[in-house]
């Protein structure tokens, strides 16, 4: 009770420097309620079309309805909600606020002495609301939920078979492996070598046919292995033996090259994984950067379309709703293509990842100033 009654006195305080009023909590409370009825509109027609599309695959995998409740749209919904959050705050920003544009309730507002950039307060307490929200989901939810989505199409479906070949990865600063092949379902590697330089030389060179990840003593077993060292006399010793037990710095998942992987980690986790693979010269590095910068840039735009939408929909149109609706997803759907625009840009197109990621947020926010500032007030 002690907690809630400092959060009341602090909300109290707040309150009270920002000269919050009653319009203001109306403003609120209709920009939170539409965006989570649309959201849950939205999630009820992806869930029902999902079901539908899926609902021969769990009886023939019989799959009690209870895991398929808990185990698969519980952490099936957490993605989509993130994924369409921003979107669905912009169009529920235009919604309410061309109804109350045509209520001519903004015109009442201005009348009572309260300006347009006081107006625009409530709505970016929402945005932040949303955008703290969105965050909290994009790094430490979804990732969660993402991995228990996983375990559950494993051991109800299967594993999809997925082979990397032909891989070449930096273990440390002067040695390599490379590994001919891959197999995760198998968790098991072919042909494999390992090299060690010193300066121009090699110091050490070990082959394999075939290696596996013991994950309980975080070691690499190496089977039917040749290892040859170079001593400082430059005398080479050969040692050859059916098993053969080591420490790299890789794991089975550096050896299996998926974007979807790093879907599954946390910020924290994302970081770190993305600073070995810079090490190891992955090939995949931009996509994930661009997960990582992604987790972060989505939120942010939804306070800038939060804006936005203001601002498109404040002034009063003879037409209706319906402009500004028309409007607005005009600028929505202009946004998403320039995301996936500067995503491919990003990747194979030579433009840094946080600039392909932040650069739609940029621009719209050039916009938004723009269309703020010749906005009737």
């Amino acid at each position: 009770m002690k907690i809630f009654n400092r959060i009341k006195e602090f909300n109290g305080r707040i309150r009270e420097k920002v000269g919050w009023k009653i319009i203001d909590s109306y403003i609120l409370w209709k920009m939170l309620g539409t965006v989570v009825f649309a959201i849950t509109l939205l999630m009820t027609v992806v869930v029902v079309f999902d079901m539908s599309e899926n609902i021969q695959r769990f009886l023939s995998h019989n799959v009690p309805w209870k895991m398929v409740i808990k185990g698969y749209y519980l952490n099936f919904i957490p993605y989509f909600i993130n994924l369409f959050i921003p979107l669905f705050t912009f169009i529920s920003v235009i919604w309410f606020t061309s109804k109350l544009s045509s209520h001519n309730e903004i015109i009442s507002i201005f009348d009572n002495g309260i300006s347009f950039n006081r107006m625009l307060v409530p709505y970016i307490t929402g945005a932040v609301i949303i955008m703290i929200l969105s965050l909290i989901l994009a790094n430490f939810i979804v990732p969660n939920t993402n991995r228990k989505l996983n375990d559950f199409k494993y051991e109800y479906f299967g594993r999809r078979t997925g082979t990397s070949t032909y891989l070449h990865i930096k273990n440390s600063k002067n040695s390599y492996i490379f590994v001919e092949r891959w197999d995760k379902m198998a968790g098991e590697g072919y042909n494999f070598t390992y090299e060690e330089f010193d300066n121009s030389s090699i110091r050490q060179k070990i082959s394999a046919q075939t290696i596996d990840y013991d994950e309980d003593n975080k070691l690499w077993r190496l089977h039917r292995y040749t290892r040859r060292v170079i001593t400082s006399d430059d005398e080479e010793l050969i040692f050859r033996g059916e098993e053969f037990d080591t420490t790299f710095n890789i794991t089975p998942m550096n050896l299996y090259q998926d974007i979807s992987v790093s879907e599954s980690m946390t910020y924290r986790e994302l970081r770190r994984f993305i600073k070995e693979e810079k090490v190891r010269g992955s090939s995949l590095l931009a996509n994930y950067q661009i997960e990582q910068h992604k987790r972060i840039a989505n939120p942010v735009g939804i306070l800038i379309m939060t804006l936005l939408g203001v601002s498109v929909s404040c002034r009063k149109s003879t037409r209706g709703v319906g402009v500004h609706i028309f409007v607005g997803m005009g600028l929505a759907f202009s946004f998403i293509f320039l995301q996936q625009i500067s995503t491919v840009f990003s990747v194979s197109g030579g433009l840094p990842p946080i600039l392909g990621t932040w650069l739609p947020n940029i621009l719209f926010a050039i916009i938004t100033v723009i269309m703020l500032i010749i906005t009737p007030k």
